[in-house]
């Protein structure tokens, strides 16, 4: 992996034990539980299992065998390169389940709380220089008026929280998902992080996709490994999309009762990327109560979790929000709130002329060749039944209804005055009276 082709600075790998601010017990009993759960005795796969060079991780082994939890096993295995095997003494077994009894965490040595904020600082959302060129190549497949994209490109810049409101179906999704295809550098996901002793598990394959692994060649005289701290995970800037199912629960440390270890919640996950609370309103909560959660991590860059204990701590708060709402924000949010939402973009339905644009490139990629006649049939007699409002989500409707029709009818994808009617039908609904 070639680091230099990211602009964020990696976080450096531990030289030392006394380098990794954690407890000496903590991370002795990770070792013996790794050793244990994962039946491992090389120094070289326990050093991939914690995360942790091979120097530091031999370190960990010597300090165990001094207190007699591990013993060699004094063969040299052809197998794995001549390498020295260990094992866990009886004391060693009863420490590991002792342990296990405590917390189930093993595996990646965690990332002491104020050591991953200084990584939050060096990869921040607010460094990024997102220039027009950026926005409109991750926008390119959404036809997008220019002054949409003068409001959208300083906020996305800016990294502060923005409100796309406006009419559904005008495609707020789409543009949310494009700001994240613009923002295109990686960052440096911890698997865990520690705070006072208990351990919160960070890096989620679901929220976050890792860029390419590098894998070491043991005979390699250069191990990449030690270019950056493994216990971190190299991924693209990382995208949280909730919508209706949001609730303020879901903003709270998840507490696993059974391995005794916390999961940060959905904000925390998303850290130096994107948090979309698409359709808001939609919520079982208010949403007044759901901006208002977020009032002090938008103006303070900080958020505040809750152990199980009741103790309460800060983490670091550096992410993109993206509130979209189809309702106007008046009706939903009070002044205070809106005033601590940063940029407020109204995203609207298309021109005629637009919305001709968008019919004819869906038309081309569907295949599906363009009729004068149809065309004016829809604009002069179908849209003044609806006042003539463009959104865009309707030229992708209209089409794939007509090609629907054509594939039922066995005939070559075509466009008619009937066919239009046909499918404007299902586009809306008849205001009547059912009777029960």
């Amino acid at each position: 992996m070639n680091m230099e082709t990211t602009s964020v600075i990696a976080p450096p790998a531990p030289r030392s034990l006394d380098q990794m601010q954690l407890s000496i017990v903590m991370m002795r009993d990770i070792l013996l539980k790794t050793m244990f759960r994962m039946n491992l005795e090389h120094v070289s796969t326990l050093s991939q299992a914690v995360c942790l060079p091979v120097p530091v991780t031999q370190e960990l082994i010597d300090m165990t065998r001094s207190q007699n939890l591990v013993q060699s096993t004094g063969t040299l295995h052809a197998t794995s390169g001549n390498e020295m095997g260990y094992q866990l003494t009886d004391a060693g077994k009863a420490r590991a389940l002792d342990a296990l009894s405590q917390s189930e965490y093993y595996g990646a040595m965690p990332v002491p709380l104020e050591v991953y904020a200084e990584q939050v600082k060096r990869q921040s959302i607010r460094n990024i220089q997102i220039t027009r060129d950026q926005l409109t190549g991750a926008m390119g497949h959404l036809i997008l008026p220019d002054e949409l994209l003068d409001h959208l490109g300083p906020a996305v810049g800016a990294g502060r929280s923005i409100l796309m409101y406006g009419p559904p179906g005008n495609g707020k999704s789409s543009i949310s998902n494009g700001i994240r295809d613009a923002l295109g550098d990686k960052i440096f996901v911890p698997r865990a992080i520690e705070y006072t002793g208990q351990v919160i598990t960070v890096y989620d394959p679901i929220v976050h996709s890792a860029a390419e692994a590098q894998v070491d060649d043991p005979n390699s005289i250069r191990r990449s490994s030690n270019r950056f701290d493994t216990r971190y995970v190299r991924c693209e800037r990382p995208t949280v999309i909730t919508g209706g199912e949001l609730s303020l629960s879901m903003l709270d440390l998840v507490y696993n009762p059974t391995a005794r270890t916390y999961q940060a919640p959905l904000q925390l996950k998303s850290t130096g990327g994107v948090f979309i609370v698409d359709d808001l309103g939609r919520q079982a909560e208010p949403p007044q109560a759901l901006v208002n959660r977020w009032i002090v991590p938008l103006e303070e860059n900080k958020d505040i979790l809750a152990l199980q204990s009741g103790e309460k701590f800060e983490v670091p708060f550096d992410t993109l929000v993206i509130f979209s709402t189809n309702f106007h924000p008046n009706e939903i949010f009070d002044k205070a709130a809106l005033r601590r939402i940063f940029f407020k973009i109204k995203i609207d339905g298309p021109n005629q002329e637009d919305f001709l644009k968008i019919f004819a490139m869906v038309a081309k990629k569907r295949n599906m060749p363009l009729n004068e006649e149809s065309l004016v049939h829809l604009l002069k007699v179908k849209y003044p039944t609806i006042n003539n409002i463009y959104a865009n989500y309707q030229p992708i409707f209209l089409i794939d209804q007509m090609i629907s029709i054509c594939e039922f009818e066995g005939i070559p994808y075509q466009m008619s005055p009937d066919l239009i009617d046909r499918a404007w039908a299902n586009m809306f609904v008849k205001d009547e009276k059912i009777i029960h």
